[in-house]
């Protein structure tokens, strides 16, 4: 048999190295021993990894895993009954009307900077809003920080926590637009959602707070109190997780106590922001 020579021989060993290449599983080229060697690995990691996420759901005291929430665009909502928004001021709202099996966790102040509940809301994947008041949060802006990396909604409760109704349109606006810039300069976002501290709030209120950038006003429809909730959750309830619970009920355990029942009404969590 006659050998090819020069640019032939160049060619024919080209197209046979790529037919082998085509052919041939890229870890075999590695030879039988270490395919074997690394196959078991790739597995036994991915394996270990969808334990731990597997696991995470009992480690926070939660019986089953928490059920995937639907995701939607944001949309319009309707205010309270006997609160119609007027066409230029914000909704207020305490509830989303949704078929969705979800209620909404909102967390107020800002006091609470346990490093475990940052942990809780990585590993659960938990959609949580948190409405800071500029005078108990600014000792901590780098704790809801990482929280806002994880996918945390950051919303407005003013400057410092004077309840709003009954106050001058000009200490009003101060309270809510001095929070924006502040809540812009440190954690980059101007929020949407407003919640007047104590749920105090009037006319006036809704107007400083459309002229500082608001879309709706967040009440609540059930909160966890010392005493427990105040309400079973049902579908679309925006929940306060009440910030005046003993400091020896962790906010992780605190939240824990609301999953727990909002998963006994055949519940989930999804994100406000989602919804609002």
């Amino acid at each position: 048999m006659r050998r090819l020579r020069g640019p032939a021989a160049v060619l024919a060993s080209a197209l046979l190295l790529t037919g082998c290449a085509q052919s041939v599983d890229p870890i075999e080229r590695l030879g039988k021993k270490a395919a074997e060697g690394v196959r078991p690995h790739a597995t036994a990691t991915a394996t270990a990894t969808a334990t731990a996420a597997g696991r995470a759901y009992r480690h926070w005291g939660l019986a089953r895993p928490l059920a995937r929430s639907p995701v939607h665009p944001a949309r319009p909502v309707r205010p309270l009954a006997g609160h119609p928004a007027a066409p230029a001021l914000p909704p207020v709202i305490d509830h989303v009307p949704t078929r969705d099996p979800v209620v909404f966790l909102t967390y107020d102040d800002g006091a609470e900077r346990d490093p475990r509940f940052v942990d809780m809301v990585r590993e659960l994947r938990l959609p949580v809003t948190l409405f800071l008041t500029d005078s108990v949060a600014a000792p901590g802006y780098r704790h809801f920080a990482r929280l806002r990396a994880l996918g945390a909604g950051i919303g407005n409760h003013t400057l410092d926590h004077r309840a709003p109704a009954g106050l001058p349109y000009a200490g009003q606006r101060a309270g809510i637009c001095g929070q924006q810039d502040r809540l812009h300069a440190r954690l980059g976002v101007r929020p949407r959602l407003f919640r007047p501290p104590y749920g105090s709030y009037d006319r006036t209120t809704l107007r400083a707070a459309a002229d500082c950038g608001i879309s709706a006003v967040v009440l609540w429809r059930t909160a966890l109190t010392p005493a427990g909730l105040t309400r079973r959750p049902a579908p679309g309830d925006i929940v306060l997780v009440d910030p005046d619970e003993p400091a020896d009920v962790p906010l992780r355990e605190r939240t824990a106590r609301v999953l727990r029942a909002a998963q006994e009404q055949g519940l989930t969590v999804a994100r406000l922001e989602d919804y609002v």
